[in-house]
C-alpha cells in the first residue's frame, strides 16, 4: 500500500524540493500540504489543506498520515517580532508533533539547526532549542531532529546577509576538516533527500543529526 505523507513549509526552499521529490516517488499515493497560501502546477498525489497553519490544531481530523516532514521555519528580516517568531518556529513543530503523537504517526522528521540550545542567550538558538524539546516531549516512535549548517540553494526571496554568509563560507570551506565538517555550506536538495531517506529506513530511535552526517544519509539514495 502506497504511503500518505504530510509537508509543513512546502512554500520555503527546502520544503519546495521535498514535495518535488515526493510526487516523483512512487511509495507515496498522498501528499497533504497545510499552509496559508495554494501551489499551483502540482499533481493529483497532493491534497492541498489551507488555512492558519499558526492555529494547526483546527487541522486534526485532517493531520493524518505515515509520516510528517516539518520544513518550517522563519527569518528575523521577514518576521521581527519575537512573539511572532517563537509562535511560526517553535509553535508550528510542536502542535504539528502534538497532533502526530495524538493522531499515531509514527515518523516525524523536523529541521531544526546548528547551534540549536534551549539555554543559548542567542534568541534564534534558543527558539530552536525549546522547538526541539518540544517535540521530543511527544515521543514520536521514530522522530528526527536535523540541524543543518548554513543551507545554499535558489530561494525566490533575497537573503542579503545570508548570501554573504554562504560566500564566507565557501572560501573559508578548504579549512573545515575534522570536528569542523559540520560547519560546511549544505544544500537544501541534500536535507530533502536525506529526510525522505530517514522516513523510509527500516527503523530508527530519536535522534538529533548534524550537519556532516546529513550530507551522507544524502547519498543513500
Amino acid at each position: 500500500m502506497k504511503k500518505t505523507a504530510i509537508i509543513l513549509g512546502a512554500t520555503g526552499l527546502t520544503g519546495g524540493i521535498l514535495l518535488q521529490k515526493l510526487e516523483r516517488d512512487d511509495r507515496y499515493g498522498t501528499i497533504k500540504l497545510f499552509s496559508r497560501s495554494r501551489i499551483e502546477g502540482l499533481s493529483n498525489k497532493v491534497e492541498q489543506h489551507i488555512g492558519d497553519v499558526l492555529q494547526l490544531e483546527k487541522f486534526k481530523n485532517h493531520f493524518t498520515a505515515d509520516e510528517v516532514y516539518c520544513c518550517i521555519g522563519t527569518t528575523t528580516n521577514k518576521t521581527p517580532d519575537k512573539e511572532l517568531y517563537r509562535k511560526i518556529d517553535m509553535g508550528i513543530p510542536v502542535t504539528a508533533a502534538q497532533l502526530s503523537s495524538q493522531n499515531d504517526i509514527k515518523k516525524f522528521l523536523v529541521i531544526s539547526a546548528m547551534g540549536a540550545d534551549r539555554d543559548s542567550r542567542i534568541f534564534y538558538n534558543r527558539t530552536k532549542g525549546e522547538m526541539e524539546q518540544g517535540v521530543l516531549k511527544q515521543e514520536i516512535r521514530y522522530t528526527s531532529i536535523l540541524r543543518p549548517s548554513l543551507i545554499d540553494g535558489d530561494r525566490d526571496e533575497q537573503r542579503t546577509m545570508e548570501k554573504i554568509g554562504i560566500k564566507i563560507f565557501k572560501v573559508l570551506e578548504p579549512l573545515f576538516v575534522g570536528p569542523l565538517k559540520k560547519y560546511k555550506i549544505i544544500q537544501a536538495e541534500e536535507i530533502a533527500q536525506a529526510m525522505i531517506n530517514l522516513a523510509n529506513a527500516s527503523s530508527h530511535a530519536a535522534v538529533i543529526i548534524t550537519s556532516n552526517d546529513i550530507k551522507q544519509l544524502a547519498k543513500k539514495n
